[in-house]
């Protein structure tokens, strides 16, 4: 008899630096002969579906799309500020909503039954549900591990008095500049580099408890999946290993899947604004190593002051520059660039609302990058020995700035309080000074780290395959009580 197709349940924090590693994820196990059911929010669904048509929903053979609702109401825009309203209505409303979806594809004679559950390891809820079925699950954390590590400890942060902070004074007299250096593998690591949660006087806060009970919850799954590379991180998931019993490096995703399935249901995406790939006709008119792309994620907003410091820093660096601005960048509603800068740029900046930026740090154009720091950002840059240029806004983004400037030395910062000459300084350093040779340099030797580690016999290459095996197994060897 043939045996049955094992079915993954992938599912994603709704949001698209969450979304795009799973997604990659999803794609790679499908291309091991999982039937893949990967699962939305109801609101994300229909912002892909506007972004990117039915075609990229539509699924195809043993690969399909399902959602369930975030609770959330039509009106919430699902914003930075919203992430706590989130954080609440997930755990109650998401864990009822996928609860049903589970039941509904058990009862469905047009799929395998479910075999395991892949899901982001800030959607905990779901493993009450994995237990409650008796299905295996792993969880994929899409931080760092650097980052990760940093969550590890808040309970101990909370325990050694540092949250919450006593006073809010706190957040601006140099008191972040404290050292904690009773963290393992975290040498030089102060307070203002620990995930931002900890910034505050309320010992209730939402994102900090939400956080902290993600972490203390993976240690039930069945295994623990990073989106890193073990000679990126060594010592940091040598730290992790000391608290999760089974821990997979599989990273970088975007390399991993390239190698192992390229072309693989390229035509499922994920991308919750409408891509503008005219931007890559501009740079091919471009010298080589002579753009700065410049892209704060899909989150963070800023103050229409610190887009015109941006904005002037770039205009003077006299560099030609690709800049991503989402429609909702700015707080306070979207701030029209003057058209004096318009007009200062016209010959050598492009503007964009959102883009494909694998393809466009790959482009042999760009030489350097300025970015918030996130995650996928940060290892994308690696993957195509980019520079980068940090401004991190919050999360673990200070804690990826910090290993990029101090430990892999790929990067530099800008201070929060952006200013327009200091832009221009380190735009002129990364792209022709000696340091950005250096970083350059840098960037390169860990591409090629990343490519031993993807590539057959490589660690994420070989835990990828291990994973495989273990969600193959079924049950009885799959799941932590």
């Amino acid at each position: 008899m043939e045996p049955v197709m094992p079915h993954a349940v992938c599912i994603p924090l709704p949001a698209q630096g969450h979304i795009n590693p799973m997604l990659k994820l999803a794609k790679l196990l499908h291309f091991k002969g999982f039937h893949i059911t990967f699962v939305h929010t109801e609101f994300n669904y229909q912002r892909v579906l506007t972004s990117r048509g039915l075609d990229s929903l539509r699924g195809l053979a043993n690969f399909q799309f399902e959602t369930i609702s975030d609770g959330l109401p039509s009106t919430n825009p699902r914003r930075i500020q919203d992430l706590p309203d989130l954080c609440l209505s997930l755990p109650v409303q998401g864990l009822r909503s996928f609860r049903d979806l589970i039941i509904k594809l058990n009862g469905s004679s047009d799929v395998p039954p479910i075999t395991c559950i892949i899901s982001d390891g800030v959607m905990s809820f779901t493993l009450e549900i994995a237990e409650e079925f008796g299905i295996p699950e792993m969880v994929m954390f899409t931080p760092s591990a650097c980052g990760m590590l940093g969550y590890l400890h808040f309970e101990e942060l909370k325990e050694q008095g540092y949250f919450p902070l006593k006073d809010e004074s706190h957040l601006n007299n140099g008191y972040l500049d404290t050292l904690i250096d009773w963290i393992p593998a975290m040498k030089g690591v102060r307070l203002k580099d620990i995930p931002t949660f900890i910034r505050t006087t309320n010992p209730d806060d939402i994102m900090f408890n939400y956080n902290l009970q993600s972490v203390n919850n993976a240690r039930k799954a069945a295994a623990v999946i990073l989106n890193t590379f073990d000679d990126l991180e060594q010592e940091v998931l040598d730290a992790i290993k000391t608290k999760v019993i089974k821990l997979y490096t599989v990273g970088p995703l975007s390399m991993l899947h390239r190698k192992v399935c390229p072309g693989n249901l390229d035509s499922i995406g994920s991308n919750l604004w409408k891509e503008d790939t005219q931007c890559l006709a501009w740079l091919d008119k471009r010298k080589p190593r002579s753009v700065v792309y410049v892209n704060y994620g899909s989150l963070i907003t800023m103050t229409p002051e610190q887009l015109r410091e941006f904005a002037w820093g770039l205009a003077d660096s006299k560099y030609p520059f690709l800049w991503v601005i989402r429609a909702d960048l700015v707080k306070g509603g979207e701030e029209i660039l003057s058209k004096e800068f318009m007009e200062a740029i016209s010959d050598r900046g492009q503007l964009v609302g959102w883009c494909p930026q694998e393809r466009v740090l790959s482009h042999p154009s760009v030489g350097g990058f300025l970015t918030h720091c996130g995650w996928n950002s940060t290892l994308e840059s690696i993957c195509e020995r980019v520079p980068v240029m940090c401004w991190p806004f919050f999360a673990e983004q200070q804690m990826n700035c910090f290993y990029s400037c101090t430990k892999w030395s790929i990067g530099m910062e800008i201070d929060s309080d952006v200013k327009r000459k200091k832009v221009e300084a380190l735009v002129r350093e990364l792209m022709e000074g000696m340091k950005g040779q250096d970083l350059r340099q840098k960037a390169m030797d860990w591409k090629k780290k990343a490519e031993v580690a993807t590539s057959p016999g490589g660690s994420s290459y070989a835990n990828f395959d291990t994973i495989v095996k273990q969600l193959k197994q079924g049950n009885g060897n799959c799941y932590c009580k």
